[in-house]
């Protein structure tokens, strides 16, 4: 056998082709007696390769625990995997540069195939070492057997011999680890859709159950979903600690400008701001209401975008459950800009400076409770100014300070125009 070197084989989607590497010509350590003594006996093992494979199967179930189960789910199927790598390697034995590229051929679709099985790496290059163990052992024994005197001339082949088997460990450790690395992605990517499917209220009830168990949560838990916007988007993990409470579990779907947390909830309801979930400098977190099972966290998701929508823009935490007036405005953009028009119409065409201290002492009186003194402190003014412009918005809208229905819908309006820009 000529000397063997390590494949630098680039493997792609399938076997590698004839751009196998060539071992470099090299003056051989193994005289034509060595020669003559190795394939004479390599012949025998070849002319004998079922019982050789028997064997291999034995040793195989008997010191490599990992193949047990291959072997009782699979005995026709590994029995022939064992047969072909043995005839490869053999045939090696006989024609080492006729036969490498089929060897190597043979070893990288074992690699592949255990690999995509989730066979242990450890297990298949022991099986590779123990298939050549046995090789090597065969041999001597028929050397021993039919010429006991050339026995001592088998030592200048060994060498040889380990080094093909070493060979063959690299490659199939090599296409182990890429196959192992496109399984990971395809996993992931996998994840990612069933994750994708589930937050746009696309996912199929059939995959419910999967994508519960990808992401390692109960299909039947209390979830909210948090969407997250802003920041620092180069430094996700730690935006998304301080987001969510520490110990809670939740799975983050990261997009291009808005992550999304899925978190099961264990109490009454997530932490409210101050009490653990707050916002970073910067950063915008809308927080859907609480929903059931792991098939309406599309709702839940759709909610936290709308409360992430109201957020300020330098940075915020909305929670909807606290912001239903803001978010039946929200839920319906049109009619909101359509309320905020009906009811403000006559105070948005006026000169804006006349406006905008209207529609702020407005607002401010009824973030005061409808305190005049109060909303004076706050505009920094005297409370009759106050009154007055109250009285004169009142005037313009037709609408009654002093009338339930009336407050309602200033209180919407002005909603609409924060939200909206109407």
């Amino acid at each position: 056998m000529h000397q063997a070197v390590r494949s630098r084989v680039e493997l792609g989607h399938g076997p590698p082709s004839v751009t196998l590497s060539r071992a470099p010509k090299v003056r051989s350590l193994i005289d034509a007696d060595a020669l003559r003594v190795l394939h004479r006996s390599a012949r025998v093992l070849l002319n004998n390769l079922p019982e050789l494979t028997d064997r291999l199967v034995a040793v195989l179930r008997e010191r490599e625990p990992a193949y047990r189960s291959t072997l009782e789910s699979d005995p026709v199927g590994t029995w022939q995997e064992a047969h072909r790598s043995l005839r490869h390697s053999v045939g090696s034995l006989l024609d080492p540069r006729g036969a490498r590229e089929a060897a190597l051929r043979c070893s990288w679709k074992i690699g592949a195939a255990r690999a995509e099985q989730g066979l242990p790496l450890d297990a298949l290059l022991h099986a590779f070492r123990l298939g050549g163990s046995l090789i090597w052992q065969t041999l001597v024994e028929e050397t021993s057997r039919t010429a006991p005197e050339d026995v001592r001339l088998l030592v200048h082949v060994a060498a040889d011999v380990w080094n093909f088997v070493d060979e063959h460990c690299t490659l199939v450790a090599d296409v182990y680890r890429k196959v192992e690395r496109q399984h990971a992605w395809r996993q992931e990517h996998r994840v990612r859709l069933l994750t994708a499917a589930l937050l746009d209220g696309t996912s199929r009830i059939a995959d419910v159950a999967e994508t519960a168990e990808a992401l390692d949560l109960p299909e039947q838990g209390r979830y909210a979903v948090v969407a997250v916007a802003g920041g620092r988007r180069s430094g996700r993990a730690p935006l998304h600690a301080a987001v969510v409470p520490s110990g809670a579990r939740v799975y983050w779907h990261t997009g291009v400008d808005v992550d999304h947390g899925i978190v099961l909830v264990d109490g009454a309801d997530l932490p409210g701001p101050g009490q653990g979930l707050r916002a970073p400098a910067g950063t915008r977190v809308g927080v859907g209401p609480l929903v059931t099972g792991l098939a309406a966290v599309g709702d839940a998701r759709r909610l936290a975008d709308m409360a992430l929508s109201m957020c300020a823009a330098d940075g915020d935490t909305v929670r909807l459950t606290e912001q239903l007036p803001a978010a039946l405005v929200m839920s319906c953009p049109e009619l909101g800009a359509a309320l905020a028009e009906e009811v403000l119409g006559p105070l948005l065409r006026l000169e804006p400076s006349d406006r905008d201290i209207l529609l702020d002492t407005l607002a401010a009186w009824l973030e005061c409770d409808g305190s005049a003194q109060r909303a004076s402190v706050r505009l920094y003014c005297h409370r009759n100014t106050v009154l007055n412009r109250l009285k004169r918005c009142e005037q313009l809208t037709g609408r009654s300070l002093t009338r339930p229905a009336d407050m309602v819908e200033l209180s919407l309006a002005l909603t609409a125009r924060r939200l909206l820009r109407a």
